[in-house]
């Protein structure tokens, strides 16, 4: 069921942290065929790359321009590094209060934390045949979070959001699965629709997903817009699509 917005904000803006490290060892992995990422960093420590800080720099440029209608009044950011520090840079060049909420954390993958696809494939093939079975959204990591874990942590902070806050435009710096689960809470997705638009769109790094209050919804304006970043002429990254691999796994 879709939340009412008969208040709160009037404008919700996710932000996909900049490229980090580890986005990067997940792509030397990937073409290695390694079953496990060179990182040793626990995921809520790893740090921007040197691309992800100018594609971070491009969001607050573009925001000091006029790149939206207005700046955010409040930033909410996931407290892993990646996203906090892509946050920050925006927030401090604005002048505007940062908060940080856990619930805008990356997925806990548990166990596969750090693996490739071939990594799990090798050392856990009961799970991928599970995972097979049960499908992305509902498969559960031994010790992690199904994207249905996230969604319950979406429409949580949704309902804090929708009390408070009204008339605001809300700017969240958070992480790739947490973005499609704001897709899926906020659009009424079924399973399979939300499936479809993950396999068709890799958010890439820095993207802005914006929806404006229409009514008493919140409507979709753009998806994976990546204009702060090209507007800055940096580099646009994503991942490409594999099953379970590197920090933003499936």
């Amino acid at each position: 069921m879709e939340p009412r917005w008969t208040e709160g904000p009037v404008e919700l803006t996710l932000v996909r942290h900049g490229e980090s490290l580890g986005n990067q060892a997940d792509s030397a992995a990937r073409e290695a065929g390694a079953e496990r990422l060179d990182l040793d960093e626990r995921d809520a420590d790893v740090a921007l790359s040197d691309t992800g800080r100018e594609q971070a720099d491009a969001v607050a440029q573009w925001l000091d321009g006029a790149g939206s209608v207005g700046p955010p009044t409040l930033v909410i950011s996931s407290p892993y590094r990646r996203a906090a520090e892509t946050a920050r840079r925006t927030a401090s060049a604005l002048g505007v209060d940062l908060v940080l909420d856990e619930r805008l954390r990356e997925r806990d993958l548990g166990v596969f934390d750090g693996l490739t696809g071939v990594g799990i494939r090798a050392r856990y093939p009961e799970e991928a045949e599970r995972r097979t079975k049960l499908g992305k959204f509902y498969y559960q990591p031994p010790s992690g979070e199904s994207w249905c874990d996230v969604c319950l942590r979406v429409r949580s902070l949704l309902n804090d959001l929708r009390h408070g806050f009204d008339g605001e435009r809300l700017w969240l710096f958070t992480h790739q699965a947490v973005i499609m689960s704001f897709r899926y809470v906020l659009e009424g997705l079924d399973e399979e629709k939300l499936l479809d638009i993950d396999r068709e769109v890799r958010i890439p790094n820095a993207s802005l997903t914006t929806y404006r209050r229409d009514g008493n919804r919140l409507e979709l304006v753009s998806f994976a817009d990546t204009a702060a970043v090209d507007a800055a002429d940096a580099d646009v990254t994503h991942e490409e699509p594999q099953a379970g691999s590197g920090h933003d796994a499936p």
